[in-house]
């Protein structure tokens, strides 16, 4: 490491101001902090002083991913040995599934990186460390099944409309992974929904196992006639509430497992980096909403409004939406109240989503998207609350 930073120093002058390749100097500020770290220092002026950058506030987010990562790859694999009817190892199956997952998210990286790359050299500044997370984030919201030029496409849409438009890290007003998943699900709604995208087969050499079916416990369940239970189509498609929670079951590659979502939570939480209080209101907003569902539910009503609540929480892309979506520290409410708020809200639009509009069973993306607009209003009512509570005080 010694001698390739020596070689990147040696390098240096030739970017630097003056240089031949000055304009692409945050091409080459990008890799140095990457690999090694910025000699960067504020000079004047009060300021935090603390030893965590923008760069590794971003790589603990990556850190707390690694266990849905992991997992989702391990599933890919668990499905299409399980699609096909053929025994494998768990090896065999990690194999399969890093085999299928690691092309996404290169493209991801790759193209995602070049649009940074690309802003950065015509505005000339530094290459926001912001898509260390974006980059691997979205590939996680995907079936093993979308087709690279398709995540191509909508990665490039989350990061040129989605950030890079409102100025770049920092400045954007929605999650640019989200706004990705957003094009991605209504640009290409057939690579991205049904009940045959989420299991990564090759029909023309892989023969289905009779009676198999890729459908999601949330696709099973929003398809309940009126008058039956969701829980009970649920069970016909082999489905409970334990291996939901668990992850071995068909949907996107990192929102399977409720378990490894709330190891990634932890890790957030005891670094500080993700915020509790936006994890546990959303939590708390989609259970309240979902058993007020239950409460109305009639003889005829449709089967998400018989679903329990404490199932939502461990369908979908929920669970992945509360701790690594709503938490994203530049389009979340910013004051400690607006956060309760802002959590809430998410929790209870998810459910109303899923719930009233049967062609639309998951609605935390749209519900985190709707919120990002609104975060800085419900930042402000806090702060003007705050303001008049102190001048009657005062008076």
């Amino acid at each position: 490491m010694k001698a390739l930073l020596k070689i990147l120093e040696k390098q240096k002058p030739k970017f630097e101001k003056g240089g031949k390749l000055q304009r692409f100097f945050p091409l080459y500020e990008a890799t140095e902090t990457i690999l090694f770290w910025t000699n960067d220092r504020t000079k004047q002026g009060p300021h935090v002083r603390d030893g965590l950058d923008l760069k590794r506030f971003m790589m603990m987010v990556v850190v707390a991913l690694l266990p849905a990562i992991l997992f989702g790859i391990y599933n890919i694999g668990f499905q299409h040995y399980k699609a096909i009817g053929q025994p494998a190892s768990g090896s065999e199956m990690f194999v399969f599934g890093l085999i299928r997952f690691m092309p996404i998210v290169l493209v991801s990286y790759a193209v995602g990186g070049f649009w940074e790359v690309l802003f950065s050299i015509i505005r000339k500044h530094e290459v926001n460390e912001g898509f260390l997370v974006t980059g691997i984030l979205f590939p996680l919201t995907l079936p093993p099944t979308m087709p690279l030029w398709q995540v191509a496409v909508s990665i490039s849409f989350g990061v040129v409309i989605g950030k890079e438009v409102f100025g770049g890290t920092g400045m954007n007003i929605l999650n640019p992974a989200l706004t990705a998943r957003a094009f991605a699900f209504f640009a290409y709604p057939g690579k991205i929904s049904g009940d045959k995208v989420w299991t990564a087969i090759d029909l023309a050499k892989d023969k289905l196992v009779d009676g198999y079916s890729g459908a999601t416990p949330l696709l099973a369940a929003s398809g309940t006639e009126s008058g039956k239970l969701a829980t009970d189509a649920m069970a016909a498609g082999g489905f409970d509430w334990m291996n939901s929670f668990i992850g071995l079951i068909p949907g996107s590659i990192g929102e399977t497992s409720t378990i490894a979502i709330l190891l990634g939570a932890l890790i957030l939480i005891m670094t500080g980096v993700g915020s509790w209080k936006i994890i546990f209101s959303t939590f708390a907003g989609g259970y309240v909403m979902a058993s007020v569902f239950n409460l109305l539910a009639g003889p005829e009503s449709t089967g998400m409004f018989t679903l329990p609540a404490y199932y939502h929480l461990v369908l979908g892309g929920f669970a992945f939406g509360a701790v690594f979506m709503a938490t994203d520290p530049v389009s979340a409410a910013q004051s400690e109240r607006g956060k309760w708020i802002y959590g809430f809200l998410i929790g209870v639009l998810a459910i109303l989503i899923r719930t009233v509009n049967p062609a639309y069973p998951e609605g935390m993306m749209l519900s985190i998207l709707f919120m990002n607009v609104f975060s800085p209003l419900i930042d402000y009512f806090v702060v003007q609350g705050n303001i008049k509570r102190r001048l009657s005080r005062a008076h």
